[in-house]
């Protein structure tokens, strides 16, 4: 600057260079469907929401959801079976995202429950058509405009009737993170808890006619890893099933059963538990809260009246016991990538992202809804065609443990390992982040030298970590940019700028082989 006035001046001066800042990693975002999706006065439908925990979630998009059943009689007609006529997956799965170490994340609602009660789970609820006369874009439009998302996750798309319906959407998922170059998809299997018949029409992994494999593509494979089988957790709780849980049906069969119970108990009750037990049954057949023991009107809400009656049914009745823990076991059968997500965060801030997210136990699983052998999991983990599915399985003296770290690219010397898909997709943020501050600078050997050893540093600092192989630095990775390096003259002239960097990532030691031999006594 040119001085004029006479006095005393500070310039102060940058003492250290540009780096490159090292983006998350392990940031989802959850599709799926929420009680609501309104944040006080502003809708949320449709459109990616940040929650940094549990109490956010249900702020913006509301409570669990409440799971109906259908009861019919068993086989050998001595009980009754329970099945699910109408379940969501996505707030349980939010509450296992946290419970296994994950931080913030991104919700997007495909629609409530209402919506569902009123209309079904519709495919065009994950992939509607654009509509700009009510302001709506399709899912993947909208999380364009989101550059935090690293992880895709939809637990909700299993719920889908069809199988072509799921995958489709998880095609479009593959292919938008492809393009994006910054995130992945964890896919849960559409059946997923279905043991598998190895039929070559009607298994649920390799089946030609709904199998994961036939249905998923062949295009965009690195950006996607699936976990099989489904997990049975222990996230739902005891307290909030009951009776009323049951469709109208169902609680039509369980009074009719009720009865039947109440007529074959040797001895026989007490003619006055007799007539308080029919009453009861009657008042479950319709819905109506029991006339379990005579209070002041006004004294107990409906819930808890329902609550009472429940327990009393499970003092009472072996029959109700084990309906209700049908119930319980029904609810908690949910898929396992919300819970992986959780893990992937964990394992980063405690590891890097590095770290292969295998070999660890899930927060809340209690154990896999299908046994896998170690010759059960040879398929799984590496068919033919390379479509690799990660297995979650009971070891013994681990536990339940995930047990697989490949991506869908299996055949893949480059993309085959979730953290090597992972890494690179890190670093390729970070520096392109970092390189933004040389647009339009002088395409000179100055801001080349700058370039170097700004990404130079970074590669460094994650060689020390261990994320790049090799004793020393320059054997772990090579940073190159210059005239007749990288580039021509024409490409300087043309306004190219153009860097090479190479790295060697560390691949996780999928099969360890230990050797033993005996030998002579030396004396």
């Amino acid at each position: 600057m040119q001085l004029k006035t006479p006095g005393v001046y500070i310039v102060e001066q940058d003492a250290f260079p540009n780096t490159v800042i090292e983006v998350p990693t392990a940031i989802p975002v959850f599709l799926g469907y929420t009680e609501k999706a309104v944040d006080g006065a502003v809708p949320k439908a449709g459109i990616p929401t940040c929650i940094g925990s549990l109490l956010d979630y249900v702020r913006i998009f509301g409570g669990p959801p409440v799971p109906r059943f259908s009861l019919a009689p068993s086989v050998d007609q001595e009980t009754l079976t329970a099945a699910l006529a109408q379940r969501f997956f996505l707030y349980h799965g939010v509450k296992l995202y946290f419970m296994n170490g994950g931080g913030p994340a991104y919700v997007l609602s495909v629609g409530t429950f209402a919506s569902v009660k009123a209309n079904g789970i519709q495919a065009s609820d994950f992939m509607p058509e654009p509509d700009p006369a009510i302001d709506r874009v399709a899912p993947f439009d909208a999380l364009e405009k989101v550059p935090e998302v690293t992880l895709i996750v939809a637990p909700d798309s299993t719920l889908l009737d069809s199988a072509d319906d799921c995958y489709r959407f998880w095609q479009a998922a593959l292919q938008h993170c492809s393009t994006m170059q910054s995130r992945m998809a964890l896919i849960d299997i559409h059946g997923g808890g279905t043991k598998r018949s190895h039929d070559p029409d009607g298994d649920v992994i390799s089946g030609k006619n709904d199998g994961f494999r036939e249905k998923i593509g062949s295009n965009f494979l690195n950006y996607g890893a699936a976990y099989y089988p489904w997990l049975n957790f222990d996230v739902v709780d005891a307290g909030s099933i009951s009776y009323d849980n049951l469709t109208d049906a169902g609680l039509a069969v369980l009074a009719d059963a009720l009865k039947g119970e109440l007529a074959a108990m040797k001895p026989q009750p007490s003619a006055q538990m007799q007539v308080h037990m029919s009453t009861l049954y009657a008042a479950i057949r319709q819905r109506l809260p029991a006339d379990v023991a005579p209070l002041p009107a006004g004294t107990e809400s409906r819930t808890e009246v329902i609550a009472r009656g429940h327990q009393q049914l499970m003092q009472v009745s072996p029959l109700y016991q084990r309906v209700a823990a049908d119930m319980l076991t029904l609810a908690n059968q949910l898929p396992p990538a919300c819970a992986m997500a959780g893990v992937y965060a964990q394992r980063d801030a405690n590891s890097g992202v590095w770290m292969a997210p295998a070999n660890t136990s899930i927060v809340g699983a209690v154990s896999p809804m299908v046994d896998i052998s170690q010759d059960k999991q040879e398929d799984l983990n590496m068919p033919l065609d390379g479509r690799a599915v990660n297995a979650i399985r009971t070891i013994p003296t681990r536990g339940l443990v995930v047990w697989g770290a490949r991506t869908l690219d299996g055949n893949s010397d480059d993309w085959r390992y979730i953290n090597v898909r992972r890494t690179l997709l890190m670093m390729e943020q970070s520096i392109k982040n970092a390189m933004l501050a040389y647009i339009f600078a002088p395409n000179v050997a100055t801001t080349w030298v700058a370039v170097q050893n700004m990404i130079s540093n970074f590669l460094i600092n994650l060689w020390a970590q261990g994320a790049l192989a090799g004793a020393k630095a320059q054997d772990a990775f090579s940073v190159q940019v210059g005239l007749n390096s990288t580039m021509s003259s024409d490409d300087i002239l043309n306004g190219y700028m153009r860097v090479s960097v190479r790295v060697a990532l560390v691949h996780p030691g999928e099969f360890i082989v230990l050797t033993f031999q005996q030998q002579q006594p030396v004396s």
